[in-house]
C-alpha cells in the first residue's frame, strides 16, 4: 500500500476519532463547567461532591469498581498460576471453558443470581429445608444495598479477562528468573510474591485496567439489583431532564475523570515496561505433571470455578422454562411456553431485527477501517503510527457509559449530531457507537494477522507487478482472514448485547436492540423476568458460539483484545 494510502488512512481515522469520541466528551465536559450564562463554573463540579446523594453514589461506584476488581483477580490469578505450572487431567477443555462467563450480558446474569441468593431464593430455600434458618427470618445475602449482589456478578462476568492477560504474561516470562530465585534460596510463596507477581505486574495491570473501568461504570446489574445510588444509575435517570439539569454532565463528567487519574495512576506505577517485559522467554516452560491427588485437586478447582461462575447462567435457563420459582430449590413446574410467547412477542421481534441491523453495519464498518489501521500500525514505518493504534485503543479506556452519554446530549436538537437521528430513528448514531467501541477488537486482530504473516509475500507479489492494493487484497487478505473473522465474530457479538449504548440511545420501543428489550420485560410485570431469561438464554448460546469460535481462532492472542 502506498504512502499517500497510508497517509489517507491516518487523516480519516484522525477525523472519525475527533468528531465520534473526543467531540462528544468535550460537549459533555463543556456543559459540566459552563453556566447558564454561558461562562465558567466549578458549581456543579462541586455540589457532586458537596451533594450527599451524589457524593454517595461515587463513592459507592468506586467499591463496585475496586472490590470487582480484587474479587476478579483473587479467582483468576491462582488458576493461571495452575494452569502455567502443572499438567492436570482435562486441562484443555475446563482451559477453554472459562470463557463461558462472558457470553451472557451480567445484567442478564442478576436475575440469576437473584433466584439463587434472593431471601426468597434457592439458598434460603434450601437451608431453610435442612432446618438451618427460620422461614420467618431468611437471610438477605444481598445486603440492603445490593452492593454484594453487583460485586458477585460483575467478578463472575469479568474474571476471564483477568485470566486471560495473567496467562499471556505468565507464558512471556522467562523461566530462567524464576530457577535463579530456586537456587538462591527463594521458594514456594516467597518466590510467588518476591519474583513472579512483579514480573507479571503489566499484564495484571492490562487486565485489571479493563475489570475496573467495567465494573466502576457497570449500569445493568445495579438497575436489575434495584441498587439507585451508584453514578451510573444517577446518570441514567438524569438522562430524562437535560435541557435544564447541569448535574448528569457533572456526573459524566467526574466518573471519566476519576477512571482517567485511577487509570494514570497504575499505569505509572505498574504498568512501565521494564524487564520482564523485553522480549519473549528465552528458554521454554517445562510443565510438571503432580502427583494424581494434586491433578484431580487442580483439575477440581478449575471445574469448581467454572459451575459457580455458570451459576447465573443456570438461573436464566431455569427461569425461562420454569412455571412458578419462589421459595423453592427447583422450580415447580417446567414449561417451553415463554421461549414461544418470547419470539412472539412484538418487542422481541423487533429487537432480534433491531440488533442484527445494527451489529452487521458495525461490524462492517470496523473490518473497513480495522484493517486500515492495522496496516499502516504493522507494515508501515509512518511517523506517529503508533498514536493512531492508541487511538484505536482509547474506547477500552474509556466508559461506554460516558461515551453514550455524549452521544445522547450531543443528539439533542440543534446540536451538531441532531441530523444523525433521522428523526426518531437511532440507526446511525448507535451504529456509530457500537463501532467505536468494539473498533479495537478489530484492529488487534487484524494486527495480529499482520504480525504472523511474512512482508516478504506482498513484496514478492509487487516484485511480480501487482499493485499494493492488488496484492494486499489477492495474497494479505485471504491469509489473513482468520483473524478477520475472529476479530469481526467478537465485534458483532458484543454489538448485539451491548448494554450501555443500548440503554441510553433507543429511546422509543420500535429501536429497541434486545439488550433494551431485555431491560423493558424484566421491568414489566407478569411474566416479563420469564421472557427476559428466555430471550437471554437466546443470546447466551448466540455469544457463546462466538466467543468460543474465536478463541479457537486466536488462542492465547485472546488476551491482547482486552488490553489498553
Amino acid at each position: 500500500m502506498s504512502r499517500f494510502f497510508s497517509i489517507l488512512i491516518f487523516f480519516l481515522k484522525g477525523l472519525f476519532f475527533l468528531f465520534f469520541f473526543l467531540v462528544p466528551i468535550w460537549n459533555t465536559v463543556q456543559e459540566a463547567f459552563q453556566n447558564t450564562d454561558g461562562g465558567f463554573t466549578l458549581a456543579y463540579i462541586l455540589e457532586v461532591f458537596k451533594n450527599p446523594l451524589y457524593l454517595e453514589g461515587l463513592v459507592n461506584s468506586l467499591k463496585m469498581g475496586v472490590f470487582s476488581t480484587l474479587l476478579s483477580i483473587a479467582i483468576a490469578l491462582p488458576l493461571a498460576l495452575i494452569a502455567n505450572t502443572y499438567v492436570f487431567p482435562g486441562k484443555g477443555l475446563l482451559n477453554s471453558m472459562l470463557l463461558i462467563p462472558m457470553i451472557l450480558p451480567p445484567f442478564v446474569g442478576a436475575l440469576g443470581i437473584r433466584q439463587f441468593l434472593g431471601q426468597a431464593g434457592v439458598l434460603n430455600s434450601l437451608l431453610i429445608d435442612l432446618g438451618v434458618m427460620s422461614a420467618d427470618k431468611p437471610i438477605d445475602w444481598l445486603g440492603d444495598g445490593q452492593l454484594l449482589g453487583v460485586v458477585i456478578m460483575n467478578a463472575l462476568h469479568l474474571y476471564p479477562i483477568a485470566y486471560l492477560n495473567i496467562s499471556a504474561a505468565l507464558a512471556n516470562l522467562d523461566p530462567a528468573m524464576e530457577e535463579a530465585a530456586e537456587n538462591l534460596g527463594c521458594h514456594g510463596i516467597r518466590r510467588l510474591f518476591k519474583i513472579t507477581i512483579p514480573l507479571i505486574m503489566p499484564g495484571l495491570f492490562a487486565g485489571s485496567t479493563i475489570i475496573f473501568i467495567w465494573g466502576f461504570t457497570e449500569l445493568g446489574v445495579p438497575l436489575v439489583f434495584d441498587y439507585s445510588r451508584v453514578t451510573s444509575v444517577q446518570i441514567f435517570h438524569g438522562i430524562k431532564d437535560l435541557s435544564g439539569n447541569p448535574f448528569p454532565y457533572a456526573l459524566v463528567v467526574v466518573m471519566l475523570v476519576s477512571t482517567v487519574l485511577l487509570y494514570l495512576t497504575g499505569k505509572f506505577a505498574f504498568g512501565r515496561d521494564n524487564f520482564s517485559s523485553s522480549g519473549r522467554a528465552s528458554t521454554g516452560r517445562n510443565m510438571k505433571t503432580p502427583k494424581a491427588w494434586v491433578g484431580w485437586a487442580c483439575t477440581a478447582a478449575f471445574a469448581g470455578v467454572t459451575f459457580i461462575a455458570m451459576l447465573p447462567h443456570i438461573g436464566v435457563v431455569l427461569l425461562s422454562v420454569s412455571e412458578d420459582w419462589y421459595q423453592s430449590i427447583l422450580p415447580t413446574g417446567f414449561t417451553a411456553d415463554h421461549y414461544v410467547d418470547a419470539l412472539g412477542h412484538p418487542l422481541t421481534i423487533n429487537s432480534i431485527s433491531n440488533s442484527l441491523k445494527y451489529a452487521s453495519l458495525s461490524t462492517l464498518f470496523d473490518i473497513v477501517l480495522g484493517i486500515g489501521i492495522a496496516y499502516v500500525v504493522v507494515r508501515t514505518r509512518l511517523p506517529g503510527r503508533q498514536i493512531l493504534d492508541a487511538m484505536a485503543m482509547l474506547p477500552l479506556a474509556v466508559p461506554g457509559l460516558v461515551l453514550a452519554f455524549g452521544y445522547l446530549a450531543m443528539t439533542r436538537e440543534g446540536k451538531p449530531f441532531h441530523g444523525l437521528m433521522l428523526g426518531e430513528d437511532p440507526i446511525i448514531i448507535l451504529v456509530i457507537a457500537y463501532a467505536v467501541r468494539r473498533l479495537p477488537y478489530v484492529v488487534r486482530s487484524a494486527a495480529a494477522g499482520f504480525q504472523q504473516t511474512s512482508v516478504s509475500l506482498e513484496e514478492a507479489a509487487q516484485n511480480l507487478g501487482c499493485s499494493p492494493l492488488k496484492s494486499m487484497r489477492k495474497i494479505t487478505l485471504p491469509l489473513i482472514s482468520a483473524n478477520l473473522i475472529a476479530g469481526g465474530l467478537l465485534a458483532f457479538s458484543f454489538a448485539m448485547l451491548e448494554v450501555s449504548d443500548s440503554l441510553i440511545l433507543a429511546q422509543q420501543q420500535q429501536h429497541f436492540p434486545i439488550t433494551k428489550a431485555i431491560y423493558a420485560l424484566v421491568s414489566a410485570l407478569g411474566n416479563g423476568h420469564h421472557l427476559a431469561s428466555a430471550l437471554g438464554v437466546w443470546s447466551m448460546v448466540f455469544l457463546g458460539v462466538t466467543i468460543i469460535g474465536a478463541g479457537i481462532i486466536l488462542g492465547k492472542k485472546m488476551g491482547a483484545l482486552f488490553r489498553v
